[in-house]
């Protein structure tokens, strides 16, 4: 990696030096005390220079520009999850929030081999890969996917515009002219199911839809201020080690079951979602891991390494933020408990929800 480094900022400096030419001695001159800025670490220093570089380049400050924002973000790096501390709690726990009751399992803290294990077979992708050590510290886990039933209880205590609201669509998996595929859908919202229908209050224990990421962070904000606890999405690996069973682990390929109809709701286009706790749990006493809705998480999405990590929390950027789990309509190998996706932290889908987790 150092080396890697060393040459990346190698190859950076030569780009800047020639495409400095067309510009005037000012230019150049605060380049490459910018560039010497770098090199020593002086981030402060690097920025200034950069800038009156900018000011320098005439009608063209495009390289300038990059480097002060990649000043401001080595400045100012993208705040991580809240880690696990002391005060998280020993035992499941039960909150009751505008009436609308659910749990939360605690999640006995380990070390667990993250990625494509064995018994994921050939199924496995290459983002799987490499498999590597993880250890997480305790947590609770969400019992169940977020019900309709409470993030309608923060939109009405809220008033809370989701994505899906506010841009007048969502993504449904539909079939048109023949062929099966995503289409974008006006009026599509959290109040609609799997098929396009609004739904009723008898479907309120079903698992919501249409929800973006960033949706589904305003409700946990929300959610922690109503409680004065700590609720987030799961990090990526907490989501794994929790589906594997934590500690408590058998090593099955689906959460709970090498057979995936005990446990997942799953591969069928024309069904939807179902009620939440229908299905058999893992070991851990957690329902619909695999399949009913793939669940955000708190992580950008990125490359794995091989090393040993512990309370992995990802990139600190990206381009799209993970999730995992499997739906109604994926086939078998997307339910795998490994099986990593990403997506926009806008984007709404038919198949995409999300689960709490509770670290203080």
């Amino acid at each position: 990696m150092k080396h890697t480094t060393i040459l990346i900022t190698f190859i950076m400096v030569a780009i800047l030096s020639l495409s400095a030419q067309s510009y005037s001695p000012c230019y150049t001159e605060f380049m490459a005390k910018g560039n010497a800025a770098y090199n020593q670490g002086k981030n402060n220093e690097e920025k200034t220079y950069y800038a009156k570089a900018k000011q320098c380049a005439g009608g063209n400050p495009t390289e300038a520009q990059k480097r002060i924002n990649q000043c401001n973000a080595k400045l100012n790096p993208a705040p991580k999850p809240s880690q696990p501390s002391a005060s998280t709690p020993k035992t499941d726990q039960t909150f009751t929030v505008n009436g609308i009751s659910f749990k939360m399992v605690y999640v006995q803290g380990g070390s667990f081999t993250m990625g494509c294990t064995s018994e994921q077979g050939s199924d496995c992708v290459d983002d799987e890969k490499p498999v590597h050590m993880v250890t997480v510290s305790d947590f609770c886990m969400g019992e169940t996917e977020v019900s309709v039933a409470l993030f309608r209880a923060f939109i009405s205590e809220t008033g809370y515009r989701t994505d899906a609201e506010k841009g007048g669509w969502a993504w449904r998996w539909m079939q048109v002219d023949g062929e099966w595929k995503w289409n974008k859908v006006e009026g599509l919202n959290w109040m609609y199911d799997g098929q396009g229908n609004a739904r009723n209050r008898s479907e309120d224990n079903h698992p919501v839809l249409y929800v973006s990421w960033n949706d589904a962070k305003e409700f946990c904000k929300w959610l922690s201020r109503k409680t004065g606890r700590t609720f987030r999405m799961p990090t990526e690996a907490e989501w794994e080690y929790a589906a594997r069973g934590g500690n408590k682990s058998r090593g099955y390929k689906y959460a709970g079951s090498n057979s995936i109809g005990e446990v997942a709701w799953y591969g069928d286009v024309n069904d939807n979602t179902h009620p939440v706790k229908m299905k058999q749990a893992n070991e851990l006493g957690l329902y619909d891991m695999s399949g009913n809705v793939r669940e955000w998480c708190e992580d950008w999405y990125g490359s794995y390494s091989s090393s040993s990590q512990t309370n992995l929390t990802g990139p600190s950027s990206g381009s799209g933020r993970v999730n995992r789990g499997g739906s109604w309509c994926d086939f078998a190998g997307y339910c795998r408990v490994s099986l990593r996706d990403y997506d926009t932290p806008d984007i709404r889908y038919s198949y995409l929800g999300f689960r709490l987790s509770l670290v203080r």
